[in-house]
């Protein structure tokens, strides 16, 4: 097995404008010598003396090694070809089996396909002086960043777009504290974009959502009734936190909450609900996580509601719940007025009791749905 350990000179700047190979450990290695003496500062002499020493480590491991220097002058096209047609001549004189290519830059490396397209390539030896070895290994790594297509559109897509609106933002607001400062958020947004996989999540729901309308879901349209509940829901909230003024913080988000939490559960109940329903279409069963959903919402939905109730009601802010009177036949029950404590407790017990409810619902139907299994498989 032959092996051709060859060094790459682009330009002909070591061989001159000789047109044929330079062939040999002597000859490689006078060439090293008269060119390194002409020019010791070249990285090309580096270059030659990585071939012979790969040569000989070859040949140490008992393998024979042929060394030589390709080059080529004039445009690209000229030494591509130049270089071919030495490689050509090389494999048809030694009947090589490998090589291993030496260069010492980049643009040496852009030769390294037209010898693999004649001889296996068994390794390409980058040769990095030592003193320029921090230099050298940024341009190979940013090289390799350039190359990445997902990298660049995330790196360099919103540092363009953000040198772009900077001069925009400077000529509307006058202020290149206001600039920098909608340059700052825009980046922390594309931060937290990516960092929390919203763009997965996008494009997720995008699926879904054509998916669910190709098949007719009902869920699509409850998803869509739960939105516009929810938004109404936040609605209320604000609305209920603006006409009690100025109060303490923990006022501020109770009213919050007791306002928006009945369109909130209602949104959940919604949302559940449509679920339920593509569920018991597809006819496959319903899991019980499904069955309990829209019994939970409704049982959150009464206990979020009876704590922030309570809190209201001591702090005078909303009226406490009262029991109108009933009166059937002889029989007279009194109107009766609630503390704030009896009212938690009851809203704490419904929501057990929906909960309870729920849970049972779950297990009824899921006990159903297997005994009929049961007998249809007798």
């Amino acid at each position: 097995m032959t092996t051709l350990v060859v060094s790459i000179d682009r330009g002909a700047d070591v061989a001159g404008d000789a047109g044929a190979p330079v062939v040999g450990w002597e000859a490689v290695e006078s060439l090293v010598t008269d060119f390194g003496i002409e020019d010791p500062e070249d990285s090309h002499v580096n270059c030659m003396l990585e071939s012979l020493r790969v040569a000989r480590d070859l040949e140490d491991a008992g393998e024979e090694a042929v060394v030589a220097m390709l080059s080529g002058v004039g445009d690209p096209v000229s030494i591509d070809r130049a270089v071919a047609r030495q490689t050509d001549q090389l494999v048809e004189e030694y009947d090589l089996d490998s090589a291993v290519v030496v260069v010492d830059s980049a643009e040496d490396e852009r030769l390294v396909p037209i010898v693999e397209s004649r001889l296996a390539v068994d390794a390409v030896d980058r040769v990095v002086v030592r003193q320029a070895r921090d230099i050298e290994s940024t341009y190979y790594l940013l090289k390799q960043f350039l190359a990445d297509e997902e990298l660049r559109e995330t790196v360099f897509v919103p540092v363009g777009a953000a040198l772009l609106v900077f001069p925009v933002l400077l000529v509307v607001f006058g202020q290149v504290t206001v600039a920098l400062g909608a340059i700052a958020a825009f980046f922390g947004g594309f931060l937290l974009y990516k960092g929390l996989g919203i763009d997965e999540l996008l494009e997720t729901l995008t699926s879904q959502i054509r998916e669910a309308l190709y098949s007719g879901q009902v869920a699509l349209v409850t998803y869509v009734v739960a939105g516009g509940l929810a938004l109404i829901g936040l609605f209320a909230g604000a609305l209920g936190v603006s006409e009690i003024g100025d109060r303490a913080t923990l006022l501020l988000g109770m009213r919050f909450v007791y306002d928006a939490v009945p369109w909130l559960t209602a949104a959940a109940l919604a949302a559940a609900t449509g679920r339920l329903v593509d569920e018991l279409l597809r006819q496959e069963g319903v899991r019980n996580a499904y069955l309990n959903l829209p019994f939970g919402a409704i049982a959150v939905g009464l206990v979020v509601r009876g704590v922030a109730s309570y809190f209201l009601t001591r702090a005078d802010v909303v009226e406490p719940v009262a029991i109108p009177g009933v009166e059937i036949g002889p029989l007279s029950i009194e109107a009766v007025q609630l503390e704030p404590r009896g009212e938690l407790a009851l809203f704490l017990v419904a929501g057990v009791l929906v909960s309870l409810v729920g849970v049972r619902f779950a297990a009824y139907f899921s006990g159903r749905n297997v005994e009929a299994d049961l007998s249809k498989e007798s």
